[in-house]
């Protein structure tokens, strides 16, 4: 059963990624047969007869595949030492992987406030949640911003206001990866730094 549900979701991904660049019917069959044929050697007759599919349409569905650059043809040795030509579906497939890592980043913000939530110990305010893609948007990545909970966390300081203003302290000595922070940010340094102005416009006046 689990492999029948791992066979739907690779299934659906290729379908999906098939749609999302308008291909045709016949573009869209014989992408499904490179997907699913061991032997990716290039037989229009073979071909034909297994899609039940004119050959010129073969061609024709091929032609237009290789323009939109979805496949290629890889040149190498059989066991033999014959020199055939193979079909790749790499592009194709790195473009199923760029849309899945978009899809993991997306879903990555709903981890993260998870995680604040967990070390707040409550449920996160609009404002909260407001403030927080603010960060990412002005381009802290997420292991940063998590780094500075954690350092609020440690501190015993658990506002929005005080982790804002530790990733601009980290900001402005050139800190961007959590390596940075951890190889040149002394412990000591806790407790003497004094931040400077937040660099984000947050009335915190009315932070309660």
């Amino acid at each position: 059963m689990f492999k029948d549900n791992k066979k739907l979701v690779a299934e659906s991904i290729f379908i999906k990624e098939a749609l999302k660049e308008n291909l045709s019917l016949n573009e869209f069959l014989l992408l499904l047969y490179f997907d699913n044929s061991f032997d990716l050697v290039f037989d229009i007759g073979i071909i034909a007869k297994t899609l039940n599919m004119d050959e010129n349409k073969v061609l024709e569905a091929y032609s237009s595949l290789m323009q939109k650059k979805l496949i290629k043809v890889k040149a190498e040795k059989d066991g033999y030492g014959k020199i055939i030509e193979r079909v790749c579906l790499d592009n194709f497939y790195n473009e199923i992987n760029n849309d899945r890592k978009l899809i993991e980043k997306e879903n990555s913000k709903d981890d993260i406030f998870s995680i604040f939530e967990k070390e707040f110990g409550r449920t996160l305010s609009m404002m909260d949640c407001e403030i927080i893609n603010a960060w990412i948007d002005k381009g802290f990545s997420e292991e940063l911003i998590i780094a500075a909970l954690k350092e609020a966390v440690y501190n015993g300081v658990f506002t929005m206001r005080y982790i804002d203003k530790v990733l601009y302290e980290w900001n402005r000595k050139g800190y961007k990866t959590v390596e940075e922070v951890n190889n040149r940010f002394k412990k000591d340094d806790r407790e003497e730094k004094v931040f400077e102005p937040s660099i984000l416009n947050f009335d915190w006046l009315n932070e309660k």
